[in-house]
């Protein structure tokens, strides 16, 4: 994958979307549409939710672009709203209505796979600015440490300070309470990023 296919719209164009340029506003929505579909890919179950999912965050993106406080927020936003977006698919489909007869021999997987699901997507929410920044763009985008650390304005030393805190952060959270800590006892401080 080249470099500008991970590169989302500049600030200027942001900015400029935001006072209400209509060019800028397109140039914003399709600048930022294969970053939003690759968040969607990664977080919704299906892949016709996954699409869903995009269309309605870049319906968003569109009509609330002037609510965005800061220019340079831009990935979490949108990360944000379609992490919303696949929740809100994943509960629609547990509803009667939407039950399928034809799942009914894999639906203790299925609930298994949302319970799990719905729970990487909380912790990953429940990171700080920063930290859930970084590993989005590192683990979900899958941009180099480079330019991860240049889209931030941090070093590549910081960049992996916060990437490796996130990482643990998560790991944390989504270790069950039975779960022993011993191997990460063992890799701890091995440096790896």
């Amino acid at each position: 994958m080249s470099p500008t296919e991970y590169s989302w719209p500049t600030e200027r164009v942001v900015s400029a979307a935001q006072r209400g340029d209509q060019r800028a506003l397109a140039a914003l929505v399709s600048g930022s549409h294969p970053n939003v579909r690759r968040f969607a890919r990664t977080l919704c179950a299906s892949p016709e939710d996954a699409e869903d999912a995009a269309q309605e965050a870049l319906v968003v993106l569109y009509r609330k672009i002037g609510t965005l406080r800061a220019t340079a927020a831009l990935a979490s936003w949108m990360f944000r709203i379609v992490r919303n977006e696949c929740v809100r698919r994943a509960r629609q489909q547990r509803s009667p209505a939407a039950r399928d007869a034809r799942t009914v021999h894999s639906a203790e997987d299925s609930a298994l796979a949302r319970v799990e699901f719905e729970r990487i997507v909380a912790a990953i929410g429940a990171l700080p600015a920063e930290q859930r920044a970084v590993l989005i763009m590192r683990d979900v985008q899958g941009m180099s440490g480079d330019a991860t650390a240049q889209t931030l304005g941090v070093t590549r030393a910081a960049m992996k300070s916060r990437l490796h805190r996130a990482r643990a952060v998560l790991r944390m959270e989504l270790r069950g309470p039975h779960e022993s800590s011993g191997a990460d006892d063992v890799n701890r401080g091995a440096g790896h990023d």
